[in-house]
Parts: C-alpha cells; structure tokens; sequence
C-alpha cells in the first residue's frame, strides 16, 4: 500500500509501541461497550476506531501526521490494510455521525447505526 507523505510518515515502531496504541483503543471501546448513552458510544467507538486505524498504520510503519481531514485518511488506510470495504463505508458514516453530533444542534443517531459502529469497531481490535 503506498501511503501519502501529506499524512503519514516513515517510522519504526516498537511492539510496546503498537500495544499502547490497541490498549488504548480497546480502553475506549470498553468505555463505549459498557454505556447505555448512545452518544457516549459513538464518540468512544468513534476514537477506538481511529486508535485502532494509528495502531496498524504504525505495524506497517507509518505515523499519521496531525492534518486537516487526517481521520478520514486513517479510515481509508485502515480499509486497505484490512482489505475491507465496510470499514471505509461504515467507517465514514461513524465519522459523519459523530461530526453532525459534536457540531449541530440536533445530531441523529440510531441506536441500529451505533449497534453496527460498534460491531466493527470490536471486529477490528479482536484482530489486532
């Protein structure tokens, strides 16, 4: 897969490394798995995800650099490295949902979306 120099960068991570960053995403999945509150599950699905996107990003060696519009190049990177293509389309949809919740007055969220959100989130770090 070939990265974009705009968003990532060359780097050597340790394998202490890389379990900081899936004991993190798993952290805040817990987080999310444990609430009732649909909002709190997307938003700590949301960042498990894009832990999870940080942490094979950096098994392939790669650091995602802090940009405008950098998590959606996580996601993409994520989908290709498991070359799977829910996680770009579910993956974008958590992004967008989360986004109209933190930013509109109103935002909507299903419970059925948040159900799938996190049904691949737990897929993804199951196979870290």
């Amino acid at each position: 897969m070939k990265f974009d120099d705009n968003y990532f960068s060359r780097q050597k991570f340790t394998e202490e490394d890389t379990a900081g960053y899936r004991n993190s995403a798993l952290r805040d999945f817990q987080i999310a798995d444990k609430s009732r509150d649909i909002e709190v599950q997307l938003h700590f699905s949301y960042m498990a995800l894009i832990k999870t996107g940080i942490c094979k990003i950096a098994k392939e060696g790669y650091r995602v650099r802090s940009r405008p519009g950098h998590h959606v190049k996580i996601i993409e990177a994520l989908s290709k490295i498991m070359k799977d293509d829910d996680i770009l389309v579910i993956g974008d949809k958590m992004r967008k949902d989360r986004n109209m919740d933190f930013y509109e007055p109103e935002g909507i969220i299903s419970d059925e979306d948040v159900e799938i959100f996190m049904g691949l989130v737990k897929k993804l770090i199951d196979k870290l």
